[in-house]
Parts: structure tokens; sequence; C-alpha cells
């Protein structure tokens, strides 16, 4: 089996209560997060020779994470096996094996992966693995007041709610994420360049 989350960017109102939640829950500082909520829009308004006017105007929040790839590069460049994947596919670090390198957080296109300033090892999303192990959701799942995110065996969600794995502003899905992500009418595709990340500092 192999774990993954869907996105219902449909649902999704950027509240972040499943980026609070996480932190909150593994008591992180204000320069890490593990689940990072983007907001993504773009569009113009433009007056019409009628003198009205018209707007292709969009707006969009994506809440991402850790993907618990399939081919996940932090994996491979690790030196010392610290990052690895667990029963359940989910990837993990083992502290007692990682120096510090940071190679998990260059390689990572989803920027999931950190060094702490504290304890010097890699630090990231692990799906809750010890949650998920005694019956529970992951901590962000079960914060979402909306039920954008769910969690559970990426074959079944795929059967459930399609194959889409990325929307902009992620990128292409050379690691195949396990996400499965419903589109909004606004969601725009991997590449797009009409919009912008309209929290930088944020995310």
């Amino acid at each position: 089996m192999q774990y993954g989350f869907y996105f219902d960017n449909a649902r999704c109102s950027g509240c972040k209560a499943c980026e609070l939640a996480c932190k909150d829950y593994y008591d992180l500082g204000p320069e890490f997060s593990f689940r990072r909520v983007y907001a993504y829009e773009g569009g113009s308004w433009s007056q019409t020779p009628e003198g009205a006017w018209d707007q292709d105007v969009f707006a969009y929040h994506l809440s991402l994470s850790c993907n618990h790839c399939s081919q996940p590069v932090c994996v491979q460049v690790c030196p010392t096996g610290a990052m690895h994947k667990e029963d359940k596919g989910l990837v993990c670090v083992n502290s007692h094996v990682c120096v510090g390198c940071g190679y998990c957080m260059l390689s990572c296109p989803y920027k999931a992966a950190f060094v702490s300033t504290e304890t010097h090892v890699s630090i990231k999303c692990t799906g809750c693995f010890e949650r998920v192990a005694s019956g529970k959701e992951p901590i962000c799942v079960e914060a979402c007041p909306v039920r954008a995110l769910h969690f559970g065996d990426i074959e079944a969600l795929r059967s459930a709610h399609g194959e889409t794995t990325s929307i902009a502003p992620m990128p292409k899905p050379v690691t195949l994420p396990n996400i499965v992500i419903r589109p909004s009418l606004a969601a725009r595709p991997v590449g797009d360049t009409a919009g912008f990340v309209a929290n930088p500092k944020e995310v």
C-alpha cells in the first residue's frame, strides 16, 4: 500500500486551519511549516468597445505538504540513508542518521524538507505516520473545516477522484507525487504564466 493525500481545490477556502493545526501539533516555530497554503491568482480587466468592463480574473488556494512521492528525489540524494520511505510509502527522516547536509531541502521540488536550526537535522511532514498507525487521520486532514483534505490508499483515492496530480503553481510531477487533486473551475495547469503566488512570504 502507498498512502497519499486528496485535495479538493474547489472546496478549499484558504483558511489555513490545516497549516496551523500541523504547526501546533508538532510545535513548529515561525520559520517552518510542513503544510503551506498557496494563494494563486491572476487575470485582468479590460474595457470593451461599448464602454463596458470585462474580466478574466481568477483566484484559488492550494494546500500542499510532502507528497510522499513514489520516486522521491530527497531519498535519492540523501548520502546517509536518513531520508527513506516507510512500509506504507510515507517519506520520513531518521534523525539519528541525518547529518544535516541539506541535500533533501535543496532537491525537493515541493520544498517539503527543512534543516532545523535547533537540531541541525532534516525535518518534514511524515504524513503523521504515528497517528495513522493508531487509526487516526493526519492532523491537517482532521483540522480542515470544509473537508478539502483526505488521506488514504492512493489507489483508492485515484479510483474515487481521478488522476490529476498537479495544478499551478506546483511543478511538473516528475517525482510521481502521491496526491490527487480535484481542480476548481478557476484552477490553472502546471506551467501557467497568467497567474502568480500572491503570498510568497508565507510559503
